[in-house]
């Protein structure tokens, strides 16, 4: 049991990092004026084709 108690509770934090290191990576390229990774994109759910038609 205590095995698949560890799979999940590292697959939930993994994913969580990464979700979050993504989010902050797609930021700070935002604010700095550069276009985002389509890795960091895809991470957050984001189409990267998609993302360079949004208006302001």
């Amino acid at each position: 049991m205590s095995a698949i108690r560890n799979s999940l509770r590292t697959g939930f934090f993994g994913r969580a990092f990464a979700v979050l290191g993504a989010a902050n990576a797609v930021s700070a390229a935002v604010e700095a004026g550069r276009r985002p990774r389509a890795r960091d994109l895809r991470e957050l759910g984001i189409d990267p084709t998609a993302f360079g038609q949004a208006s302001r």
